[in-house]
C-alpha cells in the first residue's frame, strides 16, 4: 500500500509539472505561492476561476493549484477574491480540499472548511481514487470536530436573556451521526424556530434549538448546501419574512427535480370565528387578530402545490387547537376541535408529518431540550436507515418511528395524549 501511495504522489508531481508548462499565468503563480504575482494579475482582471492546469489535470485551477501545495496565503487570497471553493475537477471531480488532505495541508483544510468548502464531497471524490485513505480520515476528522463545535455553540446561543427560564439542555440527538452522501445541489429548506414572541406569548420552550438543530441535519446528514437552507429564528421569522421565503423564495430556486423540506417549530393557532382555519403564528403574530397577522397554513399549502419540485416534506411541530402546548388563542376564547385532514388540503407533492391531531396539544420533551415531535424525527434521522443514499427520506418509515414513540412518552410522561398525523394527497 505504500508503494501504491508513493507511486500516486509522484505521479501527481509529475503531473503538476507537466501542466504548469502550459498553464495560465495565475494558476502557475498559485502554484509556486507568489502571492504577490497573483494579486497583481487579480488586479488586472485576471478570471480567479480561470481553468487549464494543463495535462490531466487541465480543468483545474488557481485554487486548487495553491491548495495542493500548501500556499496558505495565497488560499486565503483568492478565496478573498472570490474563488469557488467547491469547483471540482478531474475525473474523479476532486476539489481544492480533496487536494490539500491528500497532501497533508492541515492547516489549508480547516481554513477551506472554515469557508464553507464541502466535506463531504470531497471524501467521495477521494473515494474514488487510491491511496487516499489518510485524507479520508483527516477529512472524518474534522467532520467530527466541526459537528461538535457547531452543536456547542448552537447551545450557547440560547442561553435564555432571563435566568429565571429554563437552562440550555443537550441531548443525543445533539450530537450528529456521521454520514458521507453525495451533496443535493437542488435540494432547499426553510427551518423556523419561533420560542420567543413579540406580543409576550407564552414561550414556545425549545422551538430556537429545534430549528438549529434541525438545520445541521439537514446540512450535515442529508447534503443540503448551506446555502440553500434559510433559517429564521425569533424576531426574524415575521409575517413577512415566512411570505418572502414562502411565496418569493422557493418559486425562484425549486426546479423540476428539486426536493423541498420546510419544518416549524412554535406556535400553532385556530381562528375561533369560524374554527375552520389554522394559521402559524409568526415571531409579530397576535391571537386576538389571527386574520391579519397569522400565516395560514391553507396559503402555505397553496405555494408549495405550485412547486414544480418532485418532492415537498412539512414537518410541523406546532398545535392548533388553542388548547395550550404549542398553541395559542385569543383571550376568552374557547379550544377547538380542528379537523387537521380538511385544514390541510394538499396538492402536488407534499407530504405534512403534523406533531398532533387537531383537538390535542403538542408536548416538548424537557429531560431532552426539544419539542417531543422533534426529538423524535431526528432521533429516527439518526438511528433508523431512514435517509436514502441520495440524502432524501423514507417519509413513511420515518414516521412509523416516530408516531409511536410520541405517544408513549407523552402518554407516560406527561398524562397527555399526543398522535402525530401523516397527511399526504392519496396518490403519493
Amino acid at each position: 500500500m505504500k508503494k501504491i501511495y508513493s507511486a500516486v504522489v509522484i505521479l501527481f508531481f509529475l503531473i503538476s509539472l507537466v501542466g504548469c508548462a502550459g498553464a495560465p499565468a495565475l494558476y502557475t503563480a498559485a502554484g509556486e505561492g507568489d502571492a504577490f504575482t497573483v494579486k497583481a494579475l487579480l488586479d488586472q482582471g485576471a478570471d480567479v476561476n480561470e481553468k487549464g492546469g494543463g495535462g490531466i489535470l487541465n480543468d483545474s485551477n488557481a485554487l486548487d493549484a495553491a491548495s495542493s501545495q500548501g500556499h496558505t496565503d495565497v488560499v486565503k487570497l483568492l478565496l478573498d477574491r472570490g474563488a469557488n471553493i467547491n469547483a471540482s475537477h478531474g475525473n474523479m471531480g476532486w476539489t481544492a480540499l480533496s487536494s490539500a488532505a491528500w497532501r497533508g495541508h492541515t492547516d489549508i483544510v480547516k481554513l477551506l472548511i472554515d469557508r464553507g468548502a464541502d466535506i463531504n464531497k470531497a471524501i467521495v471524490a477521494l473515494n474514488r481514487g487510491v491511496g487516499t485513505g489518510n485524507a479520508i480520515e483527516l477529512l472524518r476528522e474534522q467532520k467530527r470536530e466541526k459537528a461538535t463545535v457547531q452543536s456547542a455553540m448552537a447551545k450557547s446561543r440560547l442561553m435564555p436573556e432571563n435566568p429565571s427560564t429554563h437552562a440550555t439542555i443537550t441531548s443525543d440527538v445533539d450530537v450528529l451521526p456521521q454520514r458521507e452522501t453525495t451533496p443535493r445541489k437542488n435540494a432547499y429548506a426553510i427551518v423556523i424556530g419561533i420560542e420567543q414572541y413579540r406580543q409576550k406569548l407564552p414561550r414556545a420552550d425549545f422551538a430556537a434549538a429545534d430549528a438549529k438543530t434541525v438545520r445541521e441535519y439537514l446540512t450535515e446528514v442529508m447534503s443540503y448546501p448551506e446555502e440553500n437552507v434559510v433559517t429564521l429564528v425569533n424576531d426574524y421569522a415575521s409575517y413577512v419574512d415566512m411570505a418572502k421565503y414562502f411565496e418569493r423564495w422557493l418559486p425562484n430556486n425549486v426546479e423540476n427535480d428539486s426536493t423541498v423540506f420546510v419544518y416549524y417549530s412554535g406556535h400553532g393557532a385556530p381562528n375561533p370565528l369560524t374554527g375552520d382555519a389554522s394559521y402559524l403564528v409568526p415571531y409579530d403574530g397576535d391571537p386576538s387578530f389571527i386574520d391579519q397577522t397569522g400565516y395560514p397554513l391553507k396559503r402555505l399549502y397553496n405555494a408549495l402545490g405550485k412547486l414544480p419540485a418532485k418532492e415537498i416534506i412539512v414537518a410541523l411541530d406546532a398545535c392548533f387547537s388553542g388548547a395550550g402546548g404549542r398553541s395559542v388563542l385569543a383571550e376568552g376564547a374557547r379550544p377547538l376541535v380542528m379537523n387537521l385532514q380538511s385544514s390541510f388540503a394538499l396538492s402536488g407533492n407534499v407530504k405534512v408529518m403534523a406533531a398532533s391531531s387537531g383537538n390535542q396539544i403538542s408536548s416538548t420533551y424537557k429531560d431532552k431540550g426539544h419539542g417531543l415531535f422533534t426529538y423524535f424525527l431526528l432521533k429516527g434521522i439518526k438511528d433508523e436507515d431512514v435517509v436514502k443514499e441520495d440524502g432524501s427520506l423514507a417519509v413513511r418509515n420515518l414516521f412509523s418511528y416516530i408516531k409511536p414513540r410520541v405517544e408513549r412518552i407523552a402518554r407516560k410522561r406527561y398524562n397527555n395524549e399526543q398522535t402525530p398525523q401523516l397527511i399526504m394527497p392519496d396518490d403519493l
